[in-house]
């Protein structure tokens, strides 16, 4: 077995725990900037957003992590009113499963498409954030809002480098891993 597929196997194993204990639960803003980019399965969605954005052309790359944050901020608040949407962690898992088959498949939606799964899993890491949000909810929320915009601007960023030095390869490459480790959390 080569040392790629060992490291991989290794990081696919860790990712149910990494994903499901992370810090940024205490609330406040702090909080809400530490929790997307501590947890990896909202840390995954939101680089894919951005870059299946990009892999969209277009529209699609303002429309998207536009329709993600909407769709967060509408999850946030039924969160922090404590409603769910039923199975929230399984929808996130599943996320990162359809979003990184999408970047391995180099497929371009039609930008409606790209939009309504932008909202519909936007809407569900939303939730999860707003029942998460601990003190300081609105703090919690806009330290959350701002480095889930930073991590969409991450992978429009690494998209384009990558389309210049990886010449498509990224893509493929990074949804892989995202498919392989919303299959671990569902599995886990």
């Amino acid at each position: 077995m080569s040392m790629k597929k060992v490291l991989l196997v290794a990081a696919t194993m860790a990712v149910p725990t990494v994903a499901l204990a992370h810090p940024g639960h205490d609330g406040g803003l702090v909080g809400g900037l530490l929790h997307p980019l501590t947890g990896w399965d909202h840390l995954l969605a939101m680089l894919a957003i951005g870059m299946l954005a990009v892999q969209m052309k277009g529209r699609s790359q303002w429309a998207l992590p536009l329709a993600f944050i909407t769709a967060l901020v509408a999850g946030g608040m039924l969160g922090l009113m404590g409603m769910g949407l039923g199975p929230v962690e399984l929808i996130i898992a599943a996320s990162l499963v359809v979003l990184g088959s999408l970047l391995v498949s180099q497929k371009r939606l039609p930008l409606q498409v790209g939009v309504v799964l932008a909202v519909f899993f936007g809407l569900y890491h939303g939730v999860a954030h707003g029942l998460e949000a601990g003190t300081a909810p609105g703090a919690f929320m806009l330290g959350m809002l701002l480095a889930s915009a930073m991590l969409h601007g991450a992978g429009i960023l690494m998209m384009r480098l990558g389309q210049q030095v990886w010449a498509g390869h990224l893509a493929r490459i990074a949804g892989a891993g995202m498919a392989v480790a919303g299959g671990a959390l569902l599995l886990g």
